[in-house]
């Protein structure tokens, strides 16, 4: 169990974890197991459940979909045990709301001291860090974990930029309810698991998304074999071999490699993230994308500009011969990812932002202790995939991270 909130005595709390989703979960489940008195702030899997779409399912396989705890009873499978559920494999595609009902479980079970306010203001003060609540108690704390997960990321691409202000474009992590564009057209711009189900959730709440993706073509998983990788032909294991990111040797790598990753020289960081996992969809999607809607391959967006006539858009495309093609749409959904910069995180107060060594982009330079060059400020979460690689992007990146973190700042209190 987390230890409750309170005083350690006169000096300064050890820990603060800031956010209550999967990673925030599982770095206050660690740092409890190792005796470190720690305050976790945030709604419990409250951006799971306003920054993701009704009917969204995850991409990760149950198996590869647990919160990490120091313990084995508390993982995806579990929760589904305690609940009359009976056992699922890998031909599960798990739905976003079973998702946060287990993510609260584990937080009831294993970190019940989770309080439900937000973080304002970080700064630092003297060797430690005055950290501001909504409510304005301000606490002081030798060490703060950044766990605030995807949202501070999103990525609005300059050339859409003067339709996001006008309401005419948006990030997918806008909207926890795509039924609000039923009978629109929507323009979808992006080739990944977010823009494909986006725009198969779009379809089947009576929108007419059209995909606008440069890749030549769209990407799928392959379905899986078994229920169980272990029950794959020992000949395919070889070839493929299995991996919480699914089978094949180069996830094998990452996802079992992140603390050599971080050693990688930083182009070819770059290059896996951007490649090992790239834009794709999941299998169990393909069927609801193909022949359902119009899909244009191979397009980038060259032009945006909103009518105040009529309050529609107009998207000049170009292919990769250089031919233009013009796109009306009602509205435009910028499926196009997240990019980790740490100037994004308001609640850092601006110095302290400063303070912070980035790499090119911004994201944080971190240690093998996801430790930032500011003594005592942690990042977790997609902020530490830069470092640490893909996993960082997945569930299952939490029982590393939340065991490095944990340790590292254990090693600071003490």
């Amino acid at each position: 169990m987390a230890p409750e909130p309170g005083s350690t005595g006169r000096g300064p709390l050890p820990a603060v974890v800031v956010g209550a989703g999967p990673y925030g979960l599982a770095t206050a489940a660690w740092l409890g197991t190792a005796g470190v008195p720690t305050r976790v702030f945030g709604e419990p899997m409250k951006s799971w459940e306003a920054h993701m779409p009704d009917g969204m399912y995850l991409k990760s396989v149950p198996t590869a979909s647990s919160i990490s705890a120091p313990e084995r009873n508390h993982r995806f499978a579990d929760f589904r045990a305690v609940h009359g559920r009976p056992p699922v494999g890998d031909t599960y595609p798990i739905p976003v709301d079973e998702f946060i009902a287990y993510g609260r479980w584990f937080q009831e079970c294993r970190v019940p001291a989770v309080e439900r306010t937000t973080v304002r203001d970080v700064r630092a003060e003297d060797g430690t860090f005055a950290v501001t609540l909504d409510s304005g108690e301000e606490i002081t704390a030798g060490s703060v974990v950044v766990a605030s997960g995807l949202v501070p990321f999103a990525h609005r691409p300059a050339g859409l930029a003067p339709l996001f202000p006008a309401g005419l474009a948006s990030h997918p992590c806008e909207h926890g309810d795509l039924t609000r564009f039923a009978g629109r057209r929507v323009a979808v711009v992006g080739a990944g698991q977010s823009a494909l189900e986006s725009a198969a959730l779009l379809y089947e709440a009576g929108a007419r998304p059209t995909v606008i993706a440069r890749t030549g073509s769209l990407l799928f998983g392959v379905p899986p074999e078994t229920d169980l990788p272990s029950s794959r032909p020992r000949s395919t294991r070889l070839l493929k071999p299995a991996s919480p990111l699914g089978p094949g040797w180069s996830h094998a790598v990452v996802s079992r490699g992140a603390g050599p990753y971080r050693r990688l020289p930083l182009p070819l960081r770059n290059h896996f993230l951007r490649t090992v996992l790239g834009p794709s969809g999941a299998w169990w999607l393909r069927d609801r994308v193909d022949g359902r809607f119009p899909v244009m391959c191979g397009h980038r967006v060259v032009s945006a500009q909103g009518r105040e006539d009529d309050g529609t858009v107009r998207l000049e495309l170009a292919d990769r011969a250089g031919r233009t093609e013009v796109v009306d749409a009602d509205h435009v959904l910028a499926a196009t990812g997240y990019r980790v910069d740490v100037d994004r995180l308001a609640l850092l107060e601006p110095s302290l932002r400063r303070s912070v060594r980035t790499l090119p982009g911004g994201a944080p330079v971190l240690s093998a202790g996801f430790e930032s060059s500011v003594p005592g400020l942690y990042f977790t979460s997609l902020a530490a995939a830069p470092t640490f690689g893909p996993i960082m992007r997945f569930v299952c990146g939490t029982d590393f991270a939340a065991r490095r973190v944990a340790g590292s700042v254990a090693g600071r209190a003490r």
